[in-house]
């Protein structure tokens, strides 16, 4: 059958090959089919039929069949003779490995047995696996509930380590405590034994635990014991600053800011204590530091130059003066009274160390009470500069520096109340004045605020003083006896001298501060002067003596002025004026005096026009007299006229500068006679007497020459 079945395959599959060299043409194959009716035939719907054709034209068997023509029946038939064959083949194979099927049943049902058991076990694994997933499940819930309560636990154990390692006090602190010295383990110690405190005393927790009433008396007992030690130690501590000739500064730094934290502590756990000691150091440092500025006062007094008296003014007569009043100072040291002098190299020197006053009594030298003011405040500035940042170190207190130095606030008082009211060096005050504000402006640049209130009230009580004896220099000019200050001398009178040298020392003091003030102060000065100088001039009987006593004066002023610097201004300026109108009338009166006539006769004839037919006209006659004196005496007139000046003004330079001035003027007048003469009808019988312009000149430049 199997040989049937692939021979008919063979057959198609050669037809195939053939049929594939020629065009398929499948309703022709299909035309030639021939369908036998049979009785079923009308039960047959060929509906369809064509769709089927279509789909199986691509099958080989199908294609091989319609092509070849084989009807249907016939090949329905011969595969059904194939089918039964293989059939019976199947069969008689099946037979014949019967045994091999009957063994293979066995082994199936064998297998299906070991299957079973195997299903049987896997179910009561299956049935296990359950139950140990239900364990897990518990064991993970009790593993989830056990790390909370560790965690809760481990919590619980840093918070109650905690408050052991706070509440607990060690064998060892009490040790310390109790029965150590006071060093840096001691201040470790009381920093432990404060946190402790703290804690027993802020934490609400705490105050409600057992164990606090076991540990607090025991804390209490600590805090009362270190308290009472740590009090006699800084009581001894304190009690080293009274010794004479200590260091205040070097123990302060060294060995009392080590134990600051000894402060700390008595301020948050016993304020008593705290109180004490407090009240203990400020009381010890106010006596300390009071008995070493009162004793250093009293050295300076020592070295203390008087400069002024209460008769030492600008509007005093000097002779009037008993000579045993000034054995107080050296007559070198007189001009300081008036004069500045090197008395402001102290404001070059505001920075320079205090003077040590056994030094310089060792050497018999006087200071004026500016230098000992300013020894005193920088010692002040400095102690005061020391102590604050130390009172700020140490107890965190401003207010403690100014209970300090309420002692010596109150001895620099003492002190200025007797020495102030004494004073009448009024160079000297305003010297201390700008001392002050120089103090300011180092504790301003040091950013210590602690001496602001106290300079402000030195400044305020300086003024004052200023001020009085500032009028008291004025109504000595306005007061001043006239009659016992007039000398019979056109030279510079001593009182403009004392009141030039004190207006120059007090510009150069005002340069770089520019107070109103003093300038309104120095105004009113002026004023007195100009009133005293004038009636000084009126004494003398002659104008010309009183212009020379003028222009002597107001000359001096001017130099003693431009001397102290550039800086005279409006002052230097209205006695340049009043130099310039005085010498324009002292030339006019010198001329007058020598050329008298000429200068009249230029003054009213010489300026009348000639061709305005006066009344009078001048004529030769009327001119001849004046040009034949002037040339018989003109050189003789001018060298008087030197002499004259020489003689008259203290200031070569100054008399030279007139001198030459009244030359030129002589020379203007001579030229307008020249002028005038030759406008005269017959004037030119007149030239051989007339001295040429060019000689005159000569003369002038001769003069000039010893200028």
């Amino acid at each position: 059958m199997a040989e049937v079945a692939s021979n008919e395959q063979r057959k198609a599959e050669g037809e195939t090959t053939d049929a594939g060299k020629s065009v398929f043409n499948l309703g022709a194959v299909v035309g030639d089919l021939t369908v036998e009716e049979d009785a079923s035939s009308n039960d047959i719907s060929l509906e369809g039929l064509q769709q089927e054709l279509e789909e199986c034209k691509t099958d080989e068997v199908v294609a091989n069949i319609l092509s070849k023509g084989v009807k249907l029946r016939e090949y329905t038939k011969g595969v059904e003779n194939n089918l039964r064959q293989v059939e019976l083949d199947s069969i008689q194979e099946y037979i014949t490995e019967s045994d091999n099927l009957v063994s293979l049943h066995d082994q199936i049902r064998d297998c299906d047995v070991i299957l079973s058991q195997m299903e049987t076990l896997l179910g009561g694994f299956q049935v296990e696996i359950g139950s140990i997933s239900s364990d897990i499940k518990i064991l993970q819930e009790k593993s989830l509930d056990m790390g909370l309560k560790l965690k809760n636990r481990k919590v619980a154990e840093s918070k109650l380590a905690k408050f052991v390692e706070d509440i607990i006090v060690p064998p060892r602190m009490i040790d310390v405590i109790v029965d150590g010295e006071v060093n840096d383990e001691y201040m470790r110690t009381l920093e432990i034994l404060s946190k402790k405190l703290k804690f027993v005393e802020v934490d609400s927790m705490v105050k409600t635990s057992n164990a606090l009433k076991d540990v607090q008396p025991e804390l209490e007992k600590l805090r009362q014991k270190a308290t009472s030690k740590v009090f006699e130690f800084m009581i001894q501590k304190l009690y080293a600053l009274r010794k004479p000739k200590t260091n205040i500064q070097i123990l302060q730094q060294s060995i009392l800011l080590k134990y600051k934290y000894v402060i700390s502590f008595l301020k948050e756990h016993g304020k008593e204590i705290y109180t004490e000691v407090r009240a203990a150091y400020t009381d010890t440092m106010n006596k300390v530091l009071s008995a070493h500025f009162r004793a250093y006062i009293q050295a300076l007094e020592k070295l203390q130059l008087d400069i002024a008296g209460p008769t030492d003014l600008i509007g005093v007569d000097t002779r009037s003066t008993s000579l045993f009043s000034r054995g107080r100072e050296p007559l070198k040291n007189r001009s300081a009274i008036f004069a500045l002098g090197e008395r402001i190299n102290i404001l070059k020197e505001i920075d320079e160390p205090s003077l040590i006053p056994h030094i310089a009594e060792a050497s018999s030298k006087k200071y004026p009470y500016e230098v000992l003011f300013r020894s005193l405040h920088k010692l002040l500035m400095d102690t005061a500069t020391s102590e604050y940042v130390f009172c700020g170190d140490f107890f965190g207190e401003e207010s403690v520096f100014y209970e300090i130095f309420s002692g010596p606030f109150a001895v620099m008082d003492e002190h200025f109340s007797t020495v102030l009211p004494n004073s009448f060096d009024a160079i000297g005050i305003m010297l201390m004045i700008r001392i002050t504000h120089q103090h300011q402006l180092i504790m301003s640049r040091r950013r210590i605020p602690c001496l602001d209130s106290y300079l402000d009230k030195v400044n305020i009580s300086l003024w004052p003083r200023f001020k009085m004896i500032f009028d008291m220099h004025i109504h000595s000019l306005r007061n001043a006896n006239v009659k016992s200050l007039w000398e019979d001398d056109v030279h510079p009178h001593y009182v403009m001298r004392r009141y030039a040298e004190f207006t120059a020392s007090l510009i150069q003091l005002n340069v770089d501060y520019g107070d109103g003030q003093l300038d309104l102060n120095m105004e009113r000065l002026k004023m007195a002067v100009d009133d005293l100088l004038i009636k000084l001039a009126k004494t003398f009987t002659r104008p010309k003596l009183q212009t020379v006593f003028l222009i002597n004066n107001y000359d001096m002023i001017i130099a003693v002025l431009k001397e102290a610097g550039p800086e005279g201004g409006k002052i230097q300026l209205h006695f340049e004026e009043f130099l310039k109108n005085n010498t324009a009338v002292y030339v006019e009166e010198l001329l007058l005096e020598h050329f008298g006539n000429l200068i009249k006769f230029v003054k009213t004839r010489a300026s009348e026009d000639l061709s305005s037919g006066s009344e009078k006209p001048i004529t030769v006659a009327e001119v001849e007299p004046l040009v034949k004196d002037f040339a018989s005496r003109w050189k003789a007139a001018i060298e008087l006229m030197h002499g004259d000046v020489m003689t008259s003004f203290s200031n070569f330079l100054c008399g030279m500068e007139i001198l030459r001035a009244a030359l030129t003027q002589l020379l203007l007048y001579y030229t307008r006679l020249s002028d005038c003469m030759k406008r005269i009808a017959g004037g030119s019988a007149l030239n051989k007497d007339l001295v040429s312009i060019s000689s005159i000149m000569y003369e002038i430049r001769k003069y000039s020459r010893t200028f």
